[in-house]
């Protein structure tokens, strides 16, 4: 189909009715969750009370009441004219896995019955052979465990087709290492409470246990499946390896919280109602910075669901993208010269007595919890930046991070001016000289804070917003378990840290407060380098984190072996998060991705240049040559003739390079294909191939510029961002 088909095919379509599930939202909400009310209906007291337990307490669920809730859950799931169920799991290929099964059963009179027990809740057996191992296991070796995590509710997924229960579980090999994000991210978990709760009770003996809480807020790009059809490295790479910048982008600014485009708006109330069936809280949505980028956010969530959600709803996305004719990209960066895609995480700890520990309270008493938890938190992520880059390390970042809008690769920390000023007279130990004091402050140095007394900085990648700090600098398609599994890790081994130092200080002699106070104090003066108020993506900036001691690490490869590091390895095996085997599997998988995709990168690029470029180029040439023939039949002077043969000259010099540009590629990628060692593997695509990306683009984008409109058979920026 030519582009012009295309344009017409789009401009005809208009936006598909919804119909909305019930009148008001409160009537539908969760109605396809086997959450706290469901599970009352459909199970026994002693079922409902294990689930809470579970839940609560992390009490493991006896195999008897099991198959209590087994039955519950699949009454539950009949009712919603449920055929099928699935252990539903988040594997290390980045997108979610499922393998349904049929409650139904033949019986040995010929007819059919419903059967599903306790031991298909809690336990399956998927082929794990051909998941992303690490070294872990044989490709041969097939046994993999998928386990019912009862934090996380199960859910039925509508399709037209027919419904299916989906049950949250971890996956793990046969041998027991975790083979997915849940795993590690539950154990990262359970580290950060306990830690937590331990520093609290210097302050509220109250606090028995706390939760991480996290609020995603998912950026990405709607294109009109016809454009994304007709563009091989939109489907094959999730991004555009060519194309022009149109005349007009985001410099007008016009895009950001304009009026939604009709049918945008209706996709995304399709997909909203989706998910409010399925529980996930959406609150916001709104168009983005860029022509064609959007953004959707729920409410705050504990942190494994949050996660759990997120992954639903870019599943959803994508399946309700496709009754509206248009193609979600959640690459990180889809299109060049405009801003990319970000997964923003809002991040804080709750308690049980209701007390968010990153909220500053209205005593010296609840300011002093604060600052612990706060200046811990800065310090943890000063200790351990290397492992935060890591983990949002990935192809599609690396492409993101310092462009445009986005934070740049080096860690750092805004606080904003008076946490910034409170903290330099923590360090210097006298009281603040900006608060307002209220009342009578009893322990001796503890100022009051204003919330929100600042503006923020959507340049930090690490930026403390009022009550929670926002990880800016995850990757729009990432599993955010990964960034919340360092994140929380380091903080529970921050606070461990913190503690054993209090502690010792108050065995000399010293009370609870003055040992608090000095701790932080040394930590306000160890970690500051970390803390920047300016312009993260100023050529200063790189210049003075040089100085500071901080790590710029650009690419991929170099930014995941902070993963495995003495250090990281200490840290992680000590908090019970991974063994060292499971580690250098990660790290071992996470390079084989990047090699992958940018392997795949470098093959669509050499393809599209070959088959789709260079003929494009060559045909408008040959035009040109006719012309040029033509006029010099008829007389007309070569000096006349000097526009048409620049451009013929031009086109051949183009296409020379790119021809010459893509064979040294392919050169280069035969040679990394032939590396045994995955890290050097990795690092030749990065430095050996990677490079010849630029060279070939900007080659193409020229082409792109000179050859006549109706030659050029890829649909180009200003139509894909612009027509919808």
């Amino acid at each position: 189909m030519s582009r012009s088909s295309i344009i017409s095919t789009i401009q005809s379509r208009g936006s598909v009715p919804i119909a909305f599930p019930a009148e008001k939202l409160t009537e539908y909400y969760a109605t396809n969750v086997f959450n706290d009310a469901a599970i009352k209906k459909f199970c026994s007291k002693e079922a409902y009370q294990a689930i809470r337990n579970a839940v609560d307490k992390t009490t493991p669920i006896d195999r008897k009441l099991a198959n209590d809730v087994a039955e519950g859950m699949k009454q539950w799931a009949l009712s919603k004219n449920v055929t099928h169920y699935t252990h539903w799991f988040q594997p290390l290929t980045g997108t979610t896995a499922e393998k349904h099964d049929a409650f139904f059963e033949p019986d040995s009179n010929g007819n059919a019955i419903e059967v599903f027990n306790g031991k298909a809740l809690v336990q399956q057996e998927p082929d794990a052979s051909s998941f992303p191992s690490g070294g872990i296991r044989n490709t041969f070796e097939a046994r993999g465990y998928t386990a019912w995590d009862p934090s996380s509710p199960a859910f039925v997924m509508e399709y037209e087709s027919g419904n299916t229960l989906c049950i949250p579980t971890v996956f793990v090999s046969y041998t027991g290492e975790a083979l997915d994000y849940k795993t590690p991210l539950l154990k990262a978990l359970n580290a950060v409470d306990k830690a937590t709760v331990d520093v609290c009770q210097y302050f509220d003996k109250k606090i028995t246990k706390t939760w991480s809480s996290l609020g995603i807020e998912q950026e990405y790009f709607l294109v009109d499946e016809a454009f994304f059809n007709a563009r091989p490295d939109l489907m094959l790479s999730g991004r555009t390896l060519f194309g022009a910048a149109p005349a007009k982008g985001q410099q007008l600014e016009d895009h950001y919280f304009g009026a939604i485009p009709e049918r945008i708006h209706s996709y995304m109330v399709d997909f909203e109602h989706e998910a409010m069936k399925l529980g996930i809280p959406l609150k916001t949505r709104h168009n983005e910075v860029a022509p064609g980028q959007y953004e959707c956010a729920p409410m705050f969530e504990e942190i494994n669901l949050a996660v759990d959600h997120n992954a639903l709803l870019m599943d959803l996305m994508e399946k309700v993208s496709r009754k509206h004719k248009l193609k979600v990209l959640l690459h990180e960066k889809p299109f060049a010269g405009i801003n990319g895609s970000g997964k923003h995480n809002n991040w804080s700890l709750i308690t049980n007595t209701g007390v968010n520990l990153l909220s500053p309270g209205a005593t010296p008493q609840s300011n002093l919890i604060f600052l612990t938890i706060f200046i811990n938190v800065i310090k943890a992520v000063h200790d351990n930046a290397d492992l935060l880059r890591a983990s949002i390390a990935s192809a599609g970042n690396d492409f993101r991070l310092g462009a445009n809008e986005a934070p740049p690769a080096i860690m750092s920390v805004f606080v904003g001016t008076q946490l910034h000023n409170i903290l330099n007279d923590v360090e210097k130990n006298k009281p603040n000289s900006e608060a307002r004091a209220v009342g009578s402050i009893k322990i001796d140095k503890i100022p009051e804070i204003l919330l929100d007394n600042t503006d923020r900085n959507r340049t930090s990648p690490f930026a403390f917003t009022g009550n929670k700090f926002e990880f800016r600098a995850v990757g729009s398609s990432a599993n955010s378990a990964n960034a919340m599994t360092v994140l929380n890790t380091i903080v529970a081994e921050t606070l461990k840290q913190f503690k054993a130092e209090v502690d010792g200080i108050i065995k000399k002699g010293k009370s609870k407060e003055e040992a608090i106070m000095e701790t932080l104090r040394n930590y306000v003066k160890k970690s500051k380098n970390i803390i920047f108020e300016g312009n993260g993506y100023s050529d200063e900036w790189v210049r003075e984190a040089a100085k500071r001691g901080l790590s710029n690490i650009k690419t991929t490869p170099r930014a995941l072996d902070a993963y495995v590091t003495p250090k990281s390895e200490k840290m992680f095996i000590e908090n019970k998060v991974f063994n060292k085997r499971e580690l250098h599997a990660r790290h071992e998988i996470m390079l084989e991705t990047y090699i992958k995709k940018v392997q795949i990168e470098a093959r669509v690029m050499g393809e599209m240049a070959y088959s789709n470029i260079i003929p494009a180029a060559l045909q408008y040439q040959k035009v040109l040559i006719d012309s040029v023939v033509g006029m010099k039949t008829i007389g007309i002077a070569k000096t006349k003739m000097t526009s048409q043969l620049d451009i013929i000259n031009e086109i051949n010099d183009r296409v020379t390079v790119i021809k010459t540009q893509v064979d040294k590629m392919i050169g280069e990628r035969m040679k990394a294909n032939r590396m045994a060692d995955t890290h050097k593997k990795a690092i030749a695509y990065c430095d050996k191939v990677k490079p010849h990306f630029d060279l070939i683009r900007d080659e193409v984008d020229k082409l792109e510029f000179i050859v006549a409109d109706n030659y050029w058979h890829l649909p180009k920026y200003r139509e894909m961002l612009f027509i919808r």
